[in-house]
């Protein structure tokens, strides 16, 4: 598991950060605070608070390298 500290502080990063983690088969948990979230579910995104940066934890052995540089725009 690799983890790394996102900032989703719009709208439309929201959508676009969900529309390309969706390519991905990995499984990904937003955290924060003491709530954890499917990464994949808008809903639950717009749930946190997401004025200060996320916790994103990557559940994938293969396919990190892949995973952060499609991520690199909302990686703090």
């Amino acid at each position: 598991m690799k983890t790394v500290s996102i900032s989703l502080n719009s709208i439309d990063k929201v959508k676009a950060f969900v529309n390309e983690i969706t390519k991905f088969d990995s499984d990904f948990d937003l955290v924060s605070g003491r709530y954890v979230i499917d990464a994949k579910s808008i809903m639950g995104i717009f749930s946190l608070d997401l004025a200060k940066p996320i916790e994103l934890n990557i559940h994938s052995e293969t396919e990190v390298d892949a995973i952060l540089e499609a991520l690199k725009p909302y990686i703090v």
